[in-house]
């Protein structure tokens, strides 16, 4: 049985792990090693090939070539019943929860316990807040899943794989959806994780957490297998120079500017939520060509419903929404998309992309019945497929040539780059880009900021909504704050103070 220098037991060795899809080679001769009580990041760009070693290890994938060894015994992991019974545990990116059923439920679903022949939900229920209580997860068992937050359901994920007994717990993405508050949560849980003797392999491309979470660090490339480091002895530009291969800037470069007309203006804006609670009260705001206007707060403040609002998928109670001068309140998504406003949604794979679709088909979708795509009701393909790969090469889309590749088929952030390439090419007078960078690697992260710099540059008016501060602080020309459903105050990006911007945030006061 192997051991470090430490003396602590390698827990999982993967060597020369090969893996091909027809001619792609997603992993191309990796290794990697997990010590007992340790958090091994896996680091990459977007397609890199994490979440596909992560699929060979957890038995979704069978791999082309190489060995697995846990405890130093190898092992053939044909499917996630049998990662399951040799103790590994993967908590998804898209979490697999079902809303209507309750935190136990959701748990147990797959192996149900029993008492004699009828469901023993009790004792599943006890077992549950024993473990909750162990690993500080705080979740309240009889909640329903559609009434609780991002981060309570990651929790649930996380409980659902400590109740089958999981001794090594693969994280993919575990803060994509997350606020900082709950980034900061779950950095507690994984460290009395690894106190109480579990193995974490964390799937992630946010040096930050890396940093503040792992030990060491696998460096993935193009599906090639880079270096193990220690993380401590690393700084984040290098970890991020290592990860891409070139020297990457950490931070936007934005010269002063001077805003024109106003594109956007939105009055005394009220709204329900699905269970009739008024969740915008009263909202306004305004935003001018050439600006940035970051919208910060924290998730579930109303910003999903203000964005819905204003690309027409949800209707407002009252107010008014004006875009060129136009009263565009509660018009259809197309009428929306016509009159000048176009987005980055919330939640790519539900209203940024028909996964099914190819890439091609995707970068068309507003755009399907103009020429040059389509005359007369007939789709010119090869003027389809020109156009996807000039934007495959352009925005670095990969795999390169996935013109027609189904969407579905990419990984979450190229998933949000198809989005980005189709959006910022239709030039419309308003952007609204929700979270852009979610799920996005250093490069790609980089690569987009200075595209919503351009598309500032050349007079466009871009409402930014995200959850990462530092992205709010580090391109806006203002910054509004929004807290139970209204704007709690307003900032010049250049004056933005990280404390102020939480007190708002929090629904205190600037001081």
């Amino acid at each position: 049985m192997g051991s470090n220098m430490d003396g602590k037991t390698v827990v999982i060795e993967m060597r020369g792990i090969v893996k091909r899809f027809g001619d792609f080679v997603a992993n191309d001769h990796i290794d990697l090693k997990l010590h007992k009580g340790e958090v091994l990041a896996v680091l990459g760009e977007n397609g890199a090939g994490k979440s596909t070693l992560m699929n060979v290890l957890y038995g979704m994938y069978r791999p082309t070539e190489g060995v697995i060894r846990i405890e130093g015994k190898e092992v053939e992991i044909d499917s996630p019943e049998k990662a399951i019974a040799l103790g590994i545990g993967m908590v998804h990116q898209h979490f697999m929860l079902i809303p209507p059923f309750s935190v136990t439920e959701n748990i147990v679903l797959g192996s149900e316990p029993r008492k004699g022949l009828s469901l023993d939900l009790a004792g599943a229920r006890k077992k549950i807040l024993e473990l909750s209580e162990s690993y500080n997860l705080k979740v309240d068992p009889d909640a329903k899943i559609e009434d609780i937050s991002v981060g309570m359901q990651q929790r649930v994920e996380i409980l659902k794989v400590l109740y089958r007994g999981a001794k090594i717990l693969i994280l993919d993405e575990p803060t994509a959806s997350l606020t900082p508050q709950e980034i900061d949560e779950l950095m507690e849980i994984i460290r009395s994780l690894t106190a109480a003797g579990k193995s974490i392999l964390l799937i992630t491309h946010k040096l930050k957490e890396i940093k503040a979470s792992s030990d060491h660090c696998v460096i993935i490339r193009r599906g090639k297998y880079i270096d193990t480091v220690k993380v401590s002895e690393h700084t984040e530009d290098e970890l991020a120079s290592l990860m891409v291969g070139r020297k990457v800037s950490l931070r936007a470069e934005k010269e002063e500017r001077n805003p024109g007309e106003t594109v956007l203006s939105v009055k005394e804006l009220r709204a329900r939520d699905y269970r009739g609670a008024e969740i915008l009260k009263g909202l306004s705001l305004s935003i001018r060509g050439g600006e940035i206007l970051g919208l910060a707060g924290i998730d579930g403040n109303g910003q999903s419903q203000l964005v819905e609002i204003l690309t027409g998928l949800s209707k407002a109670e009252s107010g008014e929404v004006r875009m060129g001068g136009e009263n565009i309140l509660n018009h259809t998504p197309r009428d929306t998309f016509l009159k000048g406003g176009s987005s980055i949604p919330e939640d790519r794979q539900k209203h940024g992309l028909v996964l099914d679709f190819t890439v091609a088909e995707n970068l068309i979708l507003q755009n399907f019945g103009q020429r040059p795509y389509s005359h007369r009701g007939i789709l010119n393909k090869g003027a389809i497929r020109r156009h996807a790969a000039e934007l495959i090469e352009r925005f670095d889309i990969r795999p390169s040539g996935c013109e027609e590749r189904p969407a579905g088929q990419l990984s979450g952030g190229n998933q949000q780059k198809v989005i980005i390439a189709r959006e910022v090419t239709n030039d419309k007078k308003l952007l609204i880009a929700f979270n852009p960078t979610r799920g996005l690697d250093v490069g790609a992260i980089e690569f987009v900021h200075s595209y919503l710099l351009g598309q500032r540059n050349k007079g466009r008016a871009i409402l930014l909504v995200s959850f990462e501060l530092e992205e709010i602080m580090g391109l806006s020309d203002r910054i509004a704050v929004i807290f139970d459903g209204r704007i709690a105050g307003e900032m010049p990006g250049k004056d933005a103070d990280e404390y102020q911007l939480g007190l708002l945030m929090a629904g205190g006061k600037a001081e």
